[in-house]
């Protein structure tokens, strides 16, 4: 559903940006919209097309520098184009943004080599990555991980099974947070990322399992049964596995999920307002009654609420302003919105909105699918309460920034 440039946006979006939005509004109309039915009707299928073409454009590094291949165009511009696919399939934008989290991972955290190796492959798309945290029994509870890698030689041994892992079917490489260090020794020194190739022994993908909604998204299960990985696999430093996953659940996880919702929120407050203008009633239509008029009014505003917020939160990451706590607003207050709108939706659309083939339908089921990820809406209260009592003395989106920026190995290859 292309549409013009919201004036609220325009501090937020360069003429790059503009034309980003109009090339992604372009792709969606040709390439996703017609793979929506299919991808509804094959429930237990991956959708692995859209990736494809989505890969040859290199959106999945919009981030990434261009001395790796990327397009260097950094945060609002990965916005804009989830919150566009998302208008159109959630599936799709759930494909897209998966993978923009473990390359989050990779440009902080990962050494030249492994840059230099893996990030022009996500450049070209012939790779994505995926990141493995959350396990079967401890959920999002990171310091209760019970996947464990030991050190054997020049090797690390990594037993464990991860859970709801974006694009788990699609990945070549999968960021896997293990531990590695007693249960008596604190998260923040006990825990490791690796890198491991889908190739490596013992490495199981489990069959895909299609959830709720986002049909043809693959979000599954990964057992690593005594995986041998080098030692160069290590990504950042060991006992750093913990920082590696939230820094990347923060500064790319909450605002990935905020576009998401936008995009799944437009499509929803836009069918909606089609079908009442369209649906006779009495005399008029139903939108033409002012109980009505006062339930769309109401999606109205939360959609342009969400709408500034998710913009706003990933424009100051951008100029390396500090922004932890807006992004994970953006999180918080965009599915919320979003979800109350599509309820909203459902009892305004009466039993039409029931109707399999209808898009309503499938847009309140993709919905549900933003509320978990990157931690539900108690996990995202818990942080906004640090913040307000001034308890949380790491602020990922200046940390990593500055770090980046200093960076002799990157300067090298510049």
């Amino acid at each position: 559903m292309p549409t013009t440039l919201p004036t609220a946006l325009r501090p937020y979006l360069t003429p790059v940006h503009e034309r980003l939005w109009q090339e992604a509004d372009a792709f969606a109309a040709e390439h996703v919209a017609p793979r929506v039915k299919h991808m509804e009707a094959m429930l237990g299928k991956v959708e692995r097309k859209t990736a494809e073409l989505m890969g040859a454009r290199g959106w999945f590094a919009i981030t990434v520098p261009a001395a790796y291949g990327g397009l260097a165009k950094g945060h609002v511009a990965k916005t804009v184009l989830i919150h566009r696919i998302a208008t159109v399939s959630g599936a799709a934008a759930a494909i897209l943004q998966a993978s923009q989290i473990p390359v989050g991972a990779l440009v902080h955290w990962g050494s030249h080599e492994q840059k230099r190796l893996w990030l022009p492959q996500v450049a070209d798309g012939t790779v994505l990555p995926s990141i493995a945290v959350t396990e079967p029994a401890m959920g999002g509870q990171i310091g209760g991980m019970q996947a464990v890698a030991e050190r054997d030689g020049d090797t690390w041994v990594i037993t464990g099974s991860k859970v709801h892992i974006g694009n788990s079917h699609l990945a070549g490489v999968h960021v896997v947070i293990a531990r590695t260090a007693p249960l008596e020794v604190p998260a923040s020194r006990a825990l490791t990322a690796f890198l491991v190739e889908r190739n490596r022994r013992g490495l199981t993908v489990r069959p895909h399992r299609p959830g709720l909604g986002l049909h043809g998204f693959s979000c599954g299960r990964l057992d690593l049964t005594r995986v041998r990985v080098p030692l160069a696999n290590v990504l950042g430093d060991v006992g750093q596995g913990l920082n590696v996953a939230q820094s990347s659940s923060i500064l790319y996880g909450r605002p990935n999920l905020a576009a998401v919702s936008l995009g799944l929120h437009e499509a929803i407050v836009q069918t909606t307002s089609r079908y009442l203008k369209h649906r006779p009633r009495y005399s008029g239509a139903l939108s033409d009654l002012a109980v009505v008029r006062d339930r769309i009014g109401d999606m109205e505003a939360r959609l342009r609420a969400a709408r500034i917020l998710t913009y706003q939160a990933v424009h100051l990451l951008d100029h390396d302003l500090p922004c932890d706590t807006d992004l994970i607003n953006s999180k918080y207050l965009g599915h919320q919105w979003a979800g109350r709108s599509g309820r909203d939706a459902m009892e305004l659309h009466g039993a039409q909105a029931l109707d399999a083939g209808y898009p309503m339908e499938r847009l309140w089921r993709d919905i549900q699918h933003t509320h978990p990820p990157a931690g539900t809406g108690d996990f995202q209260r818990i942080h906004l309460a640090k913040a307000a009592l001034q308890e949380d003395p790491i602020e990922w989106s200046v940390q990593l920034a500055a770090q980046t920026a200093w960076s002799p190995q990157d300067a090298t290859v510049a």
